[in-house]
């Protein structure tokens, strides 16, 4: 059995800003990551693609030219963990232990969960943000709204990455619309399985403005359960106590955000909590039971926004509590909660959501960023992905 001294599972954003902050600290660390991808994709700016307006290309670089060095990369899936021997095995049969583990695998897309979208999704004008197969067909389905159309924008009732994607493509639609001279000639529906716009009223105010100028009709307690593509139907269940009650809604073209949760072999695993997330002390990130085990990002139950921005908070608290354990020394780092949530509600205007825990508003900047501007554009469009590539994943940002 191959040993490490840090076996880090899940070669995303958190396993590897992760593993480079780790040896930046601690330079002779055997660190070993399991991800069974050999792409690693900059998903924030699938947004921008769906609009038109960014290379879907950029967006994707090779796992290895991301890795780490001295990182060693086992090319493999994780499957099953037995934390009481400190030992992962892998889809290939493979058992690897390890001193500490930090889990790391982000979040899963269930495709599967609404019936029939698998077999529509690129084509009969259904679409998705969320793959980097489908968001360059969402600027083609863009481009052929026509006069009379219904579009619709779904989100499921589960947690997602990025909850604000699931408007983000409809605020963009909306002004493609009127820069065509035809959004009032369209019906724009926002059909969620929640229960409003935003969570934090400071933002929830400034997007709902933009719902009204932009006349988008809002339904929540709606949960997408079926898709028939040929038909151009879309079928709802409803969640506020009606009891089995579904709705079919007529569309043109619908973006859908699929249904989302931890990872299978996460909710079948010793590490999750009741409802199949990485349990794990919400400040320190350190696992509830198993104290050599760490984890971070999408997978876990901690409560704040599912975002890269609460991961680039996450990583230096969890490197620095690590390090502490290994040093027998108490855990002081300590994560705020803090998510952001960068809202494109039109071409060149951005709303800048900044939270922590308990909805406290966390900005950055000294100005309303709640207020949509250019300049939170390009931060989104030009700084954000530069400072991916060439800051975060390299564990100096």
């Amino acid at each position: 059995m191959t040993h490490f001294q840090v076996l880090i599972v899940g070669g995303g954003n958190a396993g590897i800003s992760t593993a480079a902050q780790l040896l930046r600290k601690k330079k002779d660390l055997q660190v070993a990551i399991i991800e069974p991808s050999d792409k690693h994709y900059y998903q924030p700016a699938w947004t921008l693609v769906g609009a038109g307006v960014f290379d879907i290309n950029r967006t994707i670089r090779s796992e290895a030219s991301v890795i780490p060095q001295h990182v060693t990369w086992i090319k493999e899936a994780a499957a099953y963990f037995d934390p009481e021997k400190n030992t992962v095995l892998t889809t290939g049969g493979n058992a690897y232990s390890y001193d500490y583990l930090v889990v790391a695998p982000g979040i899963q897309l269930n495709w599967d969960a609404v019936k029939g979208l698998k077999e529509t999704i690129g084509k009969n004008g259904v679409t998705s943000n969320y793959s980097f197969n489908y968001a360059p067909y969402t600027f083609e389905c863009l481009k052929n709204i026509k006069p009379g159309d219904t579009i619709l924008f779904t989100a499921p009732s589960t947690p997602t990455k990025c909850g604000g994607a699931p408007q983000k493509v409809m605020y963009m639609t909306a002004d493609y619309l009127r820069k065509k001279g035809i959004l009032k000639k369209v019906k724009l529906e926002f059909v969620s399985g929640g229960s409003m716009l935003f969570g934090i009223k400071k933002y929830a105010e400034s997007l709902q403005k933009m719902v009204d100028k932009y006349g988008i009709a809002l339904h929540f307690k709606y949960d997408l359960i079926a898709i028939d593509g040929e038909k151009k139907q879309a079928t709802f269940k409803l969640l506020s106590g009606w009891g089995g009650v579904t709705v079919t809604k007529k569309f043109d073209m619908i973006h859908v955000t699929p249904p989302q949760s931890a990872p299978d072999f996460i909710r079948n695993s010793p590490l999750a909590d009741a409802k199949g997330w990485i349990d794990v002390n919400k400040f320190t990130l350190q696992h509830v039971k198993y104290q050599n085990v760490f984890a971070l990002g999408d997978a876990t139950n901690t409560p704040n926004a599912k975002t890269g921005a609460a991961v680039r908070k996450q990583v230096p608290v969890l490197v620095n509590n690590l390090i502490a354990l290994m040093q027998h020394k108490t855990l002081t780092g300590k994560y705020s909660g803090y998510g952001s949530c960068p809202l494109t509600v039109g071409y060149g205007k951005l709303v800048l959501a900044e939270f922590g825990y308990d909805n406290k508003v966390m900005e950055t900047f000294p100005f309303d960023q709640s207020k949509p501007r250019r300049s939170m554009w390009l931060l989104k469009k030009y700084i954000l992905p530069w400072l991916y590539w060439h800051k975060i994943l390299k564990g100096t940002a």
